[in-house]
């Protein structure tokens, strides 16, 4: 498995926009081949407008091969119009995982 980690810096008053745009991304994610969660987590300090984004997804491929999804793209757009800044995505090798059974 490998993950892809970002970070962003949420716009001021974009929070709920932010966080509405993403829950609408997750439908578009359920779709794509391979990926297995989202996460998506807030800094730890109140009211912080910094967040990060990790997505697991079964290989490399299955990673690679969602970039090409046309849907995808346009809700990361609405997601990234919300942010003042965002890192680039980084791929990450996953070592050790456990998700609940459904």
């Amino acid at each position: 498995m490998v993950a892809r980690v970002t970070h962003y810096r949420i716009r001021e008053g974009k929070l709920e926009e932010f966080a509405s745009t993403v829950q609408s991304l997750t439908a578009a994610m359920d779709k794509l081949a391979g990926f297995r969660v989202l996460l998506v987590l807030r800094g730890e300090e109140s009211g912080s407008r910094d967040a990060m984004a990790i997505s697991v997804w079964d290989s490399a491929v299955d990673l690679k091969n969602s970039d090409n999804n046309e849907f995808y793209y346009d809700i990361l757009a609405r997601v990234l119009s919300c942010c003042e800044t965002f890192s680039p995505m980084h791929q990450r090798e996953v070592l050790v995982s456990k998700f609940a059974n459904p």
